[in-house]
């Protein structure tokens, strides 16, 4: 197996490094999060441009055919500036899981492709994102009834796409967020990102509007490549942690010497080092067993809970390693510990995840 970029995706990442680091900056992405919009239209339109959002489809349904080590390139740096965008949410959840309808997703498909509408997939619930036999939103003689919670981009999305379970299958059916029986609370997750919780209760549901009528197993392909991506968004985060913790060790000074030079601070960074590359290289690992076609979902919730570990230690060690200003809202240092934790409660938390490898 080969646990190295190709050096196409290598350009790939120069260019989105670039255009990140001129158009994301801590305080340009400070600024937008006081602004109150959800994310950037312009930088969107730049993502869009550069192909990104068409990445992840296949050519047949208008995109280009990437790879799941496509999206792990990219949504590293994704999570190492902090990115609010909804290409989690709209993208590889809620445009994925349209896809799965083939020709019903029709023009709403071409739409979010080309970065003019947002959708979002509303799956997870009390129990995360568990077998059928736990999901409580129901789909009976047309009429919709259950909750999702932690819908990514939910608040803004013009079409959700909902799981439901009907009988002994589970389906997709796309649903308007204004539809009569639909409630949606809005809020704002701890790292930026908009979210929403969602009660419907009695929706009717047209025949034209189920995307797919048995879609357990490719519904969890696209989450499994979620959480991937996730993982990916973690890491970054992870090295940009690690990153600014060595460099203020190396400047910040007490008692005439660089607090670099302490046992106890050398000891964190080390052990923080060493975190950050077994996340990396499990990272990385996976992708390549999934490139490989040899990943099963054992692997990916070893992952998750991995870098669940992983990360929440980085980001703690690196908060203790700038005292009390790591946690100040003028500094990267806590927004980073929020997305690490963020990523961490999204599609299962660390502690399902473990339950999920004791279970098999």
């Amino acid at each position: 197996m080969d646990f190295a970029f190709t050096a196409e995706q290598e350009m790939l990442r120069d260019s989105l490094g670039k255009l990140l680091t001129q158009a994301y900056s801590f305080d340009q992405r400070q600024a937008l999060l006081r602004s109150g919009q959800p994310h950037s239209s312009a930088v969107w339109a730049q993502l869009r441009d550069m192909g990104l959002l068409a990445l992840p489809f296949a050519e047949t349904e208008g995109g280009l055919g990437g790879s799941v080590s496509d999206l792990v390139a990219i949504c590293e740096l994704l999570g190492r500036h902090l990115v609010v965008e909804p290409y989690l949410s709209s993208i590889l959840l809620g445009g994925r899981a349209l896809a799965l309808g083939g020709a019903r997703a029709g023009a709403l498909l071409e739409a979010v492709i080309a970065g003019e509408a947002l959708v979002a997939l509303a799956h997870e619930e009390r129990h995360g994102v568990g077998p059928l036999a736990l999901l409580g939103t129901t789909l009976e003689q047309g009429r919709l009834t259950g909750e999702k919670r932690l819908v990514m981009g939910g608040a803004e999305t013009v079409t959700l796409i909902v799981s439901a379970r009907a009988h002994d299958r589970l389906v997709l059916v796309m649903v308007d967020p204004a539809t009569a029986g639909v409630t949606v609370r809005r809020y704002t997750t701890i790292d930026g990102r908009r979210a929403a919780s969602l009660q419907f209760k009695n929706v009717a549901v047209d025949a034209a509007d189920v995307l797919h009528d048995d879609a357990e197993q490719v519904l969890a392909g696209v989450i499994e490549d979620a959480l991937l991506a996730l993982c990916a968004e973690a890491v970054g985060a992870m090295g940009a942690l690690l990153e600014a913790s060595s460099a203020y060790a190396t400047t910040r000074k007490q008692f005439g010497v660089p607090i670099g030079s302490f046992q106890a601070i050398a000891h964190r960074l080390a052990d923080m080092k060493i975190a950050c590359a077994k996340a990396h290289a499990l990272l990385l690992y996976t992708t390549a067993l999934v490139e490989s076609g040899k990943c099963g979902s054992r692997d990916i919730a070893l992952l998750k809970a991995q870098i669940g570990r992983l990360g929440r230690s980085v980001g703690e060690s690196a908060v203790q390693v700038h005292g009390g200003i790591g946690m100040t809202d003028e500094l990267a240092v806590g927004h980073y510990l929020k997305r690490i934790l963020a990523v961490e409660a999204m599609l299962g938390s660390t502690d399902y995840h473990l339950r999920r490898l004791g279970a098999g």
